[in-house]
């Protein structure tokens, strides 16, 4: 992954961003969301004012922006063999302007399949589908540390795969 945001931040426009950007991989996607400036605070305007001035600035980076952004994740998505998707943090706010969404297979037994549909009837999501992205974002949203700490003991693991034995015995 070092590799990967390495060169985006060699390929991006150092004009385009106010900070180094966030690059996250997985199997299918990489996610680059790039650092903007904020809009200058507009005088008395309030909370209001100030979250249009920041909508209004990331609508203009992404249309100015969306050209090149193409041919660099033509490029990248030629080169790494991943989908990429863009974004924007100004700011508090950040905006995803394209995710990619990958179904992904499960076998649930009834009693996990009753909780979707309990959800479904509920009206807190429209499919299984739904309810199912749901119950794992809320589980994102509660246990971000932990999770944090488990990608941490992955990368290690993933460093020592690469080293290999002969590293592990001098």
């Amino acid at each position: 992954m070092a590799d990967i945001a390495a060169w985006f931040t060699g390929r991006l426009p150092s004009d385009w961003r106010s900070g180094e950007p966030a690059v996250t991989v997985d199997r299918d996607e990489i996610l680059v969301v790039l650092p903007i400036a904020a809009p200058d605070a507009p005088g008395d305007s309030g909370a209001d004012a100030a979250a249009s001035a920041t909508a209004g600035r990331i609508a203009r980076f992404r249309e100015e922006t969306r050209e090149q952004r193409m041919r660099i994740a033509q490029e990248a998505e030629h080169h790494f063999d991943r989908k990429v998707s863009w974004g924007v943090r100004c700011g508090e706010k950040t905006v995803l302007f394209t995710t990619l969404s990958t179904p992904v297979m499960t076998r649930l037994r009834q009693p996990e399949r009753a909780v979707l549909d309990t959800l479904v009837d509920a009206g807190v999501a429209r499919s299984r589908s739904d309810a199912l992205a749901w119950c794992v974002r809320l589980v994102r949203d509660h246990t971000e540390d932990w999770l944090a700490e488990l990608r941490d003991a992955l990368r290690e693991v993933e460093r020592l795969r690469e080293a290999g034995p002969a590293a592990a015995t001098g």
